[in-house]
């Protein structure tokens, strides 16, 4: 038999529901389907403030979280599991059809009526906006706010995304997609650092001489220790919204 005779090769499957079916096995496995949309009925909480922040403690959601304590406003976090699919419910998805954290809403929005914002840079352009910080009004420093936000958004963060799901969440028995998946994503992980490393490299902040918008969201992937990025790290975790208030009323009780 011939070298190439005994090589497999890749036939694209006819659907790829049944090639998922059969490749199962993550941890996220039961909250994959191909049809958007609500799955249960339940309201989403709700509380005093303006702002209803609902989220996860992943670099996605941190990115909104630690804008939201540099703005110093009042707002309520609501955690989100999304592992028992607390995003596809019917309270979730009018306020992001897309079922994904984080997602906001505004009680006194534009006009003073409610307004939904969803995905992490439009929250976070809404909110700087609004409070008019970290986000320069000057035109040109305001591009090169975007280039880098947008930088994290199709590069930076679905990059690290892809890599840690094949370094860690993959199934264990399926090697050679992890190694593949590894290899391909570690690379290019590394090489979106090199291009953050080397533009940092002469500069403290990403663009200009103040911190924006575009540093807090690349910074949950490399964290710093202001105090406000510190408090934002940690909301939505451990199933609470905003875990110091449980440790304040635990220490008075």
């Amino acid at each position: 038999m011939s070298d190439a005779a005994a090589t497999p090769t890749w036939t694209p499957p006819a659907k790829i529901e049944d090639l998922f079916a059969r490749q199962a096995g993550n941890q996220f496995a039961a909250i994959n389907s191909p049809v958007a949309g609500a799955r249960t009925q339940q309201d989403l909480p709700d509380g005093n403030a303006a702002i209803q922040l609902y989220s996860l403690g992943t670099p996605n959601g941190q990115k909104v979280s630690i804008l939201l304590e540099e703005l110093g406003i009042d707002y309520d976090a609501h955690f989100i599991n999304i592992m028992k699919g607390d995003q596809f419910t019917s309270g979730f998805v009018a306020v992001n059809p897309n079922s994904k954290i984080p997602a906001l809403q505004d009680k006194e929005g534009p006009g003073g009526a409610p307004i939904h914002v969803f995905e992490s840079a439009s929250i976070m352009m809404y909110l700087a906006e609004k409070f008019g910080r970290f986000y320069p009004q000057d035109p040109r420093l305001k591009a090169e706010v975007l280039n880098w936000l947008f930088w994290q958004m199709s590069g930076l963060g679905p990059m690290c995304g892809n890599f840690g799901h094949f370094m860690v969440y993959a199934p264990a028995d399926k090697v050679e997609a992890r190694d593949y998946g590894v290899g391909r994503y570690g690379m290019e992980v590394q090489r979106l650092l090199s291009v953050l490393d080397q533009h940092l490299a002469s500069r403290t902040y990403l663009v200009g001489e103040e911190f924006t918008i575009a540093d807090m969201a690349s910074f949950p992937w490399r964290i710093r220790e202001r105090p406000a990025v510190q408090r934002g790290l940690t909301v939505c975790t451990n199933g609470h919204g905003k875990p110091w208030l449980v440790e304040q009323t635990s220490t008075t009780a």
